[in-house]
């Protein structure tokens, strides 16, 4: 019996997702065995030729439409995705990034041509993506974006520089945000579609050396004057990306939570099959009252959190999730995942400080989950707004 015993919600007890999610969860296993993925932790990214893999497998642009390449789902298929991933420990491969973040930004927001044009090698790993927004200096203010993209003749020329790029090493499709008016604020911000192959002018900058997430390559990226043609902006209108970008974080934040959700779970199993085992003082670590405590009000606590995110992602199949909703999720969510993890650690002693041990990378993965997405503290701000 799972640590979190709550039952599947109704909207994923289909037939056809358990198919969806054995086949999955086949692929995952054939395809990333662990000495695989510690290759990639080595390297610092996932090989590209992974993620062809699991386009041809149907495990890329599983809610994309069928019209443009997809396969028709909806947001239950992208879960199965992530879910399994999680449980197969299929670190670093950005499926979350793809599938549920920059995707849905060309589904709903992408003109005609973009989506027929894009989607199809987005969907078969021809293409791998990234979004562009943090900048040196900016973080979470994405109003104070330097980058410029300004019209030359018949298009733009982009110029200014991103850091902390998820996938920035692997991607050759990147959506770069950008000031198309300079002058303007939020109405000045445009989304850019960018293929890196042949594009003069891009550059990426040095892998960066993080203290987690050991798999999962993050860049710096530069644009010197880089010329994107005038279709290539993202719904073919100028000054709309700020509003596409707030329409879209919802999903992303919903994303992180359940991301969180997972990761207050393991950690538990974790470390509740370590003090079982582990003695000390002539009995387990289990059998004293502290650890029984400790465990109880995390448990009572994780099972709080998987109740709110599954109600969160029933609100999001109905249209109905909020920003406040997502950004209350994504906050407590995050802030409940570290302080579990940390608490976990604790109860492993010595050994949780030491890698060899789950808990420990556990540690080091669930720290960025305050930050990226909009930190926690403009979750607070934007729970504040609503009341």
């Amino acid at each position: 019996m799972p640590v979190i015993d709550v039952a599947p919600p109704e909207f994923m007890q289909d037939e056809e997702i358990a198919i969806f999610a054995d086949a999955v969860g086949k692929f995952y296993k054939q395809h990333a065995p662990q000495k695989r993925v510690e290759k990639w932790r080595e390297d610092g990214q996932v090989e590209r030729d992974f993620w062809r893999e699991a386009g041809q497998a149907g495990l890329l642009g599983v809610s994309v439409p069928e019209e443009y390449g997809g396969h028709g789902g909806d947001f239950r298929h992208d879960m199965v995705v992530l879910d399994q991933q999680s449980k197969h420990e299929v670190d670093g491969f950005a499926a979350s990034l793809h599938n549920t973040i920059i995707l849905p930004y060309l589904v709903r927001h992408g003109t005609e041509e973009q989506k027929k044009k894009y989607l199809p090698k987005l969907v078969s790993g021809d293409l791998v993506s990234a979004i562009a927004m943090t900048e040196p200096g900016v973080g979470s203010d994405l109003q104070s974006i330097t980058t410029t993209a300004l019209k030359d003749g018949n298009g733009y020329r982009i110029n200014g520089a991103k850091t902390y790029i998820s996938n920035g090493q692997t991607a050759d499709f990147i959506v770069v945000v950008a000031k198309t008016d300079p002058n303007e604020r939020a109405k000045g911000i445009s989304l850019m579609l960018l293929e890196t192959e042949g594009a003069e002018g891009f550059q990426r900058g040095k892998k960066l050396d993080k203290i987690g997430l050991d798999a999962a390559d993050t860049s710096e990226l530069f644009f010197d004057n880089v010329f994107v043609p005038a279709e290539n902006v993202l719904g073919g209108v100028e000054g709309k990306g700020f509003y596409q970008l707030m329409g879209e974080l919802p999903q992303e934040r919903l994303v992180i939570a359940m991301g969180a959700a997972t990761g207050i779970e393991k950690a538990l199993e974790t470390t509740i099959d370590y003090v079982k085992n582990r003695k000390a003082f002539g009995q387990t670590i289990w059998d004293f009252q502290n650890t029984q405590f400790v465990l109880a009000d995390l448990k009572a606590r994780g099972t709080a959190a998987r109740v709110f995110v599954n109600d969160c992602i029933a609100k999001l199949l109905k249209g109905e999730l909020d920003v406040a909703t997502a950004s209350m999720a994504k906050y407590w969510l995050t802030e409940l995942q570290g302080e579990v993890v940390d608490k976990c650690l604790q109860l492993h002693g010595g050994a949780g400080y030491i890698n060899e041990y789950p808990i420990a990378k556990m540690y080091r993965d669930a720290r960025i989950t305050r930050i990226f997405g909009g930190s926690n503290e403009v979750m607070k701000m934007l729970i504040a707004r609503s009341m």
